[in-house]
């Protein structure tokens, strides 16, 4: 085969798994046109159509199924052997792309991520947030970031953070017009505002556990949020109590602002942990990424 078409293999793939000529030019960072023409190239070499084209969309042939099928392991081998071979330079360098959700990744990632970026600047990162749960193999991440509880069984796993602890937290002004609870059970004569989970769309129980006993409630109130900053923001406005990770609230709660409840209800759970295939070969500069995110007790 030519080295050209390597190129257009490329593009194909591109255009399969993007299913938009427009994505996939915009992930290789070409013309439209151009991925275009190279896909018309390696139909007419082949004497296959792979793509069958609309006006309005596109679709892979049966053909084309099975040239991407057989093709992206290969492409994956490819890529994955030009990257360990970069590593051997004098500087570690590559892009590192990991999924995790914003309170991770503002309160574990990026204080490790501004250091290590200053310290190997030809490495590059790619940090995508998602409230839910990633599949970290088919959308190509190097690695995700969770809490421990999340993790995958067949994933390696490494701590990059403390034990964890939920708050149930309300302002002054709700308190001023509720009774304090004292156990979850009276939480159904409070408002809460309920979390909308990004992974299969129910509403989060609130979880709680005291000396081996368990229990789960869901609130009623007036609002329903996927956001975890929209959550502290709704308990300090006096809205309604809200259940939330205890370091996103504690300097509310030193200064007053808000007041929690129920504290001895909410045991520590493992905190954060990066993971990732253990099957996939990885490079120098994600090696030195997990390392400078391990935790250290």
């Amino acid at each position: 085969m030519r080295h050209g078409d390597f190129s257009e293999l490329a593009a194909f793939i591109a255009v399969a798994e993007a299913g938009s000529f427009t994505r996939a030019a915009a992930k290789l960072g070409l013309s439209q046109s151009a991925v275009s023409y190279s896909v018309r190239m390696l139909e007419q070499k082949l004497g296959v159509r792979l793509i069958s084209r609309t006006t309005r969309s596109l679709s892979l042939t049966d053909a084309g199924q099975r040239m991407l099928r057989n093709l992206r392991p290969a492409f994956d081998h490819i890529e994955s052997e030009i990257a360990a071979v970069t590593a051997l330079r004098d500087k570690p360098a590559g892009r590192i792309r990991v999924t995790t959700f914003r309170y991770a990744a503002t309160s574990v990632l990026w204080p490790v991520v501004t250091k290590f970026l200053a310290e190997y600047p030809d490495i590059e990162m790619e940090i995508i947030l998602d409230e839910g749960l990633t599949d970290i193999v088919a959308d190509r991440f190097d690695a995700g970031i969770r809490v421990g509880e999340q993790v995958q069984k067949d994933m390696v796993a490494v701590r990059i953070g403390p034990d964890l602890r939920m708050a149930v937290v309300g302002s002054p002004s709700y308190f001023a017009n509720h009774n304090i609870p004292q156990t979850p059970r009276e939480l159904g004569e409070h408002r809460g505002v309920s979390y909308r989970q990004m992974t299969g769309g129910g509403l989060y129980a609130w979880e709680f556990d005291r000396d081996g006993e368990e229990l789960q409630v869901r609130m009623n109130g007036p609002l329903i949020l996927n956001d975890g900053l929209m959550l502290e923001a709704a308990a300090l406005d006096g809205l309604a109590l809200a259940y939330t990770f205890e370091d996103q609230v504690s300097k509310h709660i030193a200064d007053g602002r808000l007041i929690r409840v129920l504290e001895e209800w909410c045991p520590p759970f493992p905190g954060y942990h990066l993971y990732y295939p253990s099957r996939r070969q990885h490079t120098a500069a994600f090696a030195l990424f997990v390392e400078a995110l391990r935790f250290k007790a």
